[in-house]
């Protein structure tokens, strides 16, 4: 049994105590946040006895197997600068940082301690999405050419996480990057990226709406859009759509998790929905389960000493993306380099 400890208990630190509450071979069992209140409550729903208000401390008496960093993302840096020098192997939430100088200075500080460092970016673990990519790998459609992923929604994320209508970068940052992170998986390595970003909701401080098209090294052409501002007649919050156009035939990944796969001339449809977790109902269910997948995967790679597939390093990827869109966005939608990113905040962190 691996024994971890938890740190932040705030929103989206929920899901991951569920998630943990149901594995195996591993648990928490310190938690650590600065609010007295919400520590002691998250510790009485999960039966959690030992809870500190100090990470250093937490880290120093405890001396856990793996630490589980879920706050924002001001405090990243900091943190997992901490779990690195206790030797402490770490799951990271997103976004990792809020530079790329700082992830790549984080990601080389962990190399030099010999400490794992994993990103919690879990979308790409939904089993839609793992669906998806297992038509692709076994070249169903043929070489895709044009692909389309989408998450339009007016679900209120303000009530839960009301910070995110206060920063000056929304969407992208929180939402967007998900889906960055998703081409990646599906379609490789994105070597051009234009984006427009738009604010809708004249109440919240950065954009709600964005659009992105990516030029892969495969050949593949991927447009990204998300909004948060898309009233539709049905909700179908939290629910990522996706369309690829390969050399021989089409894949539709539609509503209510229904994957669409046209052939050779032959159609087949099939549904691909995450089962139903014991710790969450529909409609949360496809992000919980990703997150006990993306866990468990984290877990087999300690035990088996192998690298996440959502490592630091793989991850600067993802958020050079993220800062291609904001740059391409103030640029009037020209187009961006990310590796020429990833570059440079390798060099300006010495790494």
């Amino acid at each position: 049994m691996l024994n971890g400890a938890l740190i932040g208990c705030g929103f989206f630190a929920q899901n991951q105590l569920r998630a943990w509450a149901e594995a195996g071979d591993a648990g928490i069992v310190a938690l650590c946040d600065r609010d007295a209140a919400r520590l002691a409550a998250t510790a009485a729903r999960f039966g959690i006895a030992r809870t500190y208000d100090d990470a250093a401390e937490m880290l120093a008496r405890e001396r856990p197997d793996f630490v589980d960093i879920a706050t924002t993302v001001a405090s990243h840096v900091p943190l997992v600068t901490l779990a690195a020098r206790a030797g402490v192997p770490v799951i990271c939430q997103k976004p990792f940082t809020e530079t790329l100088p700082e992830a790549a200075e984080l990601v080389e500080t962990c190399r030099r301690a010999g400490v794992k460092l994993m990103v919690h970016e879990n979308f790409r673990w939904q089993a839609p999405i793992r669906a998806v990519r297992r038509v692709l790998d076994e070249g169903e459609i043929g070489q895709p050419f044009w692909a389309r992923i989408a998450f339009r929604s007016a679900y209120d994320v303000y009530a839960g996480q009301p910070y995110l209508a206060e920063g000056s970068r929304f969407i992208i940052q929180d939402l967007g990057i998900h889906l960055l992170d998703v081409a990646r998986f599906l379609f490789g390595e994105v070597t051009t990226l234009a984006a427009r970003t738009q604010r809708a909701n004249p109440r919240i401080s950065g954009e709600d709406v964005a659009t992105m098209m990516l030029g892969h090294a495969a050949g593949v052409t991927t447009v990204v859009d998300c909004s948060y501002a898309s009233a539709q007649e049905r909700e179908l919050f939290p629910q990522s759509l996706i369309e690829i156009d390969g050399a021989r035939g089409t894949l539709r990944l539609g509503a209510d998790y229904e994957l669409v796969v046209h052939a050779d001339g032959a159609t087949r449809r099939e549904t691909v929905a995450p089962d139903e977790a014991r710790w969450g109902p529909a409609p949360w269910h496809g992000i919980q389960h990703s997150v006990f997948d993306i866990q468990e995967h984290f877990i087999a790679c300690l035990r088996g000493g192998r690298e996440p597939e959502t490592s630091g390093a793989d991850n600067l990827r993802t958020l050079a993306l993220v800062e291609a869109a904001y740059l391409s966005a103030q640029r009037g939608g020209a187009p961006v380099d990310p590796a020429a990113l990833v570059a440079a905040a390798r060099d300006e962190a010495g790494g």
